[in-house]
């Protein structure tokens, strides 16, 4: 298989950890009882490691769908090259170097974090061109 569809599948892990995390920090926050309900009117702001956590999986969630559609898109135009490669590899990785990086509250590293995996996300892209 071609390192970018193995990529797409680890981000696929990726954004199912980042749901989970983010929902079991939630729950620790709000408890089993609002977990298990219905989840109608008002709900206790998240606060601390919980709410970067959603953030961040919200963030992961805005990016992905772009990711996806890139790989599947220079694998079926046979496009993909070392860079397409390197771009997927890059975009996963700091993916799973973001999470930590954010729940963890360090600012300005999650941001050049986050341009890196901009970066690779772009590499994948400039496969198609």
């Amino acid at each position: 298989m071609i390192i970018e569809l193995k990529m797409l599948g680890w981000s696929v892990v990726l954004g199912l950890a980042q749901v989970f995390i983010a929902a079991g920090l939630a729950t620790h926050q709000r408890g089993l009882k609002w977990n298990a309900g219905n989840r109608e009117g008002s709900q206790m702001p998240l606060a601390g490691a919980a709410a970067r956590a959603h953030r961040a999986s919200r963030n992961f969630l805005e990016t992905f769908p772009f990711f996806a559609a890139a790989v599947l898109a220079v694998v079926l135009a046979k496009t993909n090259t070392e860079h397409t490669a390197l771009g997927a590899q890059v975009y996963v990785l700091a993916r799973l170097i973001y999470l930590p990086i954010y729940i963890a509250g360090v600012a300005h590293l999650r941001t050049l974090v986050w341009g890196a995996s901009l970066w690779g996300l772009l590499q994948v892209i400039y496969g198609l061109f």
